[in-house]
C-alpha cells in the first residue's frame, strides 16, 4: 500500500526543510540517497507550499497527445501513448491535501487521503461520482475492503484514536497511532467501529484472507527510544487478527521477527542505504502463500501458510541502487517479484538523466527453487524512459498487474510526476515501457509535489489517485493487453494480489 512516511511529530524524515531542491540536489549527487524527504511533509503543488494544485478539468478530461523522444511536456499539459485513453478526471476531495492508496470492491473505489477516504461509484467509468467523503485525518490512510469493513492505516502520531483527533508527539505515552476499522455497508453513511493500536503506527496494512478470521500484516519503522510505543529493536511486523462475525473483537495477536540479525545496517557500512527497522509494504499471494516484503533495506520472500506465523524463506539487498525497497509484486505464476526502490522518499526528481536508469526503478528478481529452497534472483532493473523535469517528483511507486494471462507479464504503475506506465516484464531480464500517460511539471521555477500514487487495473480500466489532481479513469486498448478484459473481479486489495486465472 503505499508510500511514504507521513507528517508526524516524530520526523521519521528530515522534515520539510529538505525539500528544499538545491539540498535534495546535494543529496542526491553524494551517490544512493537515502528515501528522504517524505511528501508528507510537503504539500501538493510548490515544495513546502500549502497552495492547491487541484485540477478543475472534473469529468471531461482534454485530449492528450504523444511525446517526442527526449520531450518533457508542458506545464500540466496531459499527454499519453496512442493506445492509452483518458477518460475522467474527479478533482481532489481536499484541495492541498495528499491523496493516497485505493482498493475496490464491486462497483466502488475507495481512496485514500491524509484527512480520510472517498468512496466513489465506479459503475460508469467514464463518469465516477463521489458517494461519501469520511474526514478522520491521520497519515496516511492507506486503505483496504473486505465484506462491510474497511481498514485504515494511521501512520501519524495523534492525541486519540478517534476521527476529531490532532497531531500530538510520539514523546508522549498517549499518543496514538494503528488500524481504524470501519463499517462500509452504508457507503453513504461509514460508521467507525474499532481501533487497534500497533507499535510504530501503521504505514501500509496488507489484508490477508480467511474463513473465519481476517488478518492484517501491519508494517511499520523507524523506532526511537524517546517514543513509548515504538522503541528499538522494531524487526518486524504486527499480526491483527479480525474475526468476521465480531470485528470488533480485533486485537494484535503477534509480532513475528523477521529480521533477527537486525536487517540491512544502512550506512556507513551501506552508504546511502537506509537501515532496515521493520517492514514498509507487503504483498501476499494466499493462493501460494506466499508473500513479498520491502523492507526498507532488505527483500524478502516468505510463508505465509499459518497467517500468525510468516516465517521467511529467502532474503535479498541491493547495496548499490536500492535505496529504500518499497513495495513487491509477484506476477501470475509466482515465479517473479517486482521491487520497487524509493530512492528520495517520493519527494525528490529522480527521473531524470543525472539519476540514471537503475536508481529509484524496478528491481527484477526470479524465484527459483522449490519449497524451502526457493531464492530470489535478480535479473534486471526497469525504469520509465521518459525523462522527467527537475522540478518534479518522480520515483518507481504503487502498481498492480495486469491479469493478461496467456503466460505473459504486465503492469501497470505510478510514478508519481512520471505519470502513469503500463510495462512488461514477461522477459525479466529485457522489460519494456508499452503504453503511458502523465502530466507535466505541476511547478516550473521549484521543486512541487504531485502525481499518481497508486496506478491500479480494475475490471477493464487503469484507476490512478493523483496526489494533487484527484481520481483519474484511464484505458488502455492494446493487443498484449487484451486477455485482462475478460477476467472481473468483485474485489481488489492489491496488496493482498488474487489469483486472476
Amino acid at each position: 500500500m503505499t508510500s511514504k512516511h507521513t507528517t508526524r511529530v516524530r520526523h521519521r524524515s528530515l522534515g520539510a526543510a529538505v525539500a528544499a531542491a538545491g539540498l535534495l540536489a546535494t543529496l542526491f549527487a553524494a551517490g544512493p540517497a537515502a528515501a528522504t524527504p517524505d511528501p508528507g511533509d510537503l504539500s501538493p503543488g510548490g515544495a513546502g507550499s500549502a497552495g492547491s494544485a487541484s485540477s478543475a478539468q472534473g469529468a471531461d478530461p482534454a485530449a492528450g497527445r504523444e511525446l517526442a523522444p527526449g520531450e518533457i511536456p508542458g506545464q500540466d499539459e496531459i499527454v499519453h501513448s496512442a493506445n492509452v485513453r483518458h477518460l475522467a478526471n474527479i478533482p481532489s476531495t481536499y484541495p492541498g491535501v495528499i491523496n493516497t492508496d485505493l482498493a475496490f470492491q464491486g462497483k466502488y473505489a475507495y481512496a485514500g487521503n491524509y484527512n480520510g477516504f472517498t468512496i466513489y461509484d465506479i459503475a460508469n467509468p467514464k463518469a465516477p461520482k463521489a458517494v461519501s467523503q469520511v474526514l478522520c485525518p491521520g497519515g496516511q490512510n492507506d486503505v483496504s475492503v473486505q465484506g462491510d469493513l474497511l481498514f485504515l492505516s494511521t501512520d501519524s502520531s495523534r492525541s486519540d484514536d478517534s476521527c476529531n483527533s490532532v497531531s500530538q508527539p510520539a514523546t508522549e505515552k498517549s499518543s496514538w497511532e494503528g488500524i481504524k476499522i470501519f463499517d462500509i455497508k452504508d457507503k453513504k453513511n461509514p460508521k467507525y467501529i474499532k481501533s487497534v493500536e500497533t507499535n510504530c503506527g501503521s504505514h501500509t496494512h496488507t489484508l490477508v484472507p480467511g474463513e473465519r478470521d481476517i488478518y492484517l500484516y501491519v508494517a511499520s519503522y523507524s523506532p526511537n527510544e524517546a517514543f513509548p510505543d515504538c522503541q528499538p529493536p522494531h524487526d518486524g511486523i504486527s499480526v491483527i487478527k479480525v474475526p468476521k462475525k465480531n470485528p470488533t473483537q480485533a486485537a494484535v495477536v503477534a509480532f513475528p521477527v523477521l529480521f533477527p540479525d537486525g536487517g540491512n545496517p544502512g550506512g556507513p557500512a551501506n552508504p546511502g542505504v537506509t537501515k532496515t527497522t521493520g517492514c514498509h509494504d507487503i504483498t501476499v499471494l494466499p493462493s501460494k502463500k506466499l508473500a513479498a516484503g520491502a523492507c526498507m533495506g532488505d527483500g524478502i520472500l516468505f510463508d505465509i501458510s499459518k497467517p500468525e506465523q510468516p516465517r521467511v524463506i529467502d532474503r535479498v539487498q541491493d547495496n548499490v541502487n536500492f535505496a529504500f525497497w518499497h513495495s513487491a509484486t509477484f506476477n501470475e505464476k509466482a515465479d517473479k517479484v517486482v521491487f520497487t526502490d524509493e530512492l528520495g522518499g517520493g519527494g525528490g526528481p529522480t527521473c531524470n538523466e543525472a539519476t540514471g536508469p537503475n536508481r529509484g526503478a524496478d528491481g527484477i528478481y526470479d524465484i527459483t527453487g522449490r519449497g524451502d529452497q526457493r531464492k530470489l534472483v535478480f535479473r534486471s532493473y526497469f525504469k520509465i524512459p521518459r525523462l522527467q523535469a527537475d522540478t518534479e517528483n518522480c520515483v518507481a511507486h504503487n502498481g498492480s498487474l495486469i491479469p493478461v494471462g496467456g503466460g505473459r507479464d504486465i503492469m501497470v504503475q505510478a510514478w508519481y510526476q512520471g505519470g502513469v506506465s503500463v510495462w512488461d516484464f514477461t522477459d525479466s531480464a529485457r522489460p519494456k515501457e508499452i503504453g503511458y500517460f502523465e502530466r507535466g511539471p505541476l511547478t516550473t521555477d521549484q521543486l512541487g509535489l504531485g502525481g499518481s500514487w497508486s496506478a491500479y487495473y480494475y475490471n477493464g480500466h487503469i484507476y490512478s489517485n493523483d496526489i494533487a489532481k484527484g481520481l483519474d479513469v484511464l484505458r488502455i486498448d492494446d493487443w498484449r493487453t487484451e486477455g485482462a478484459k475478460w477476467v472481473r473481479m468483485d474485489r481488489l486489495n492489491v496488496q493482498s494480489q488474487p489469483a486472476y486465472h
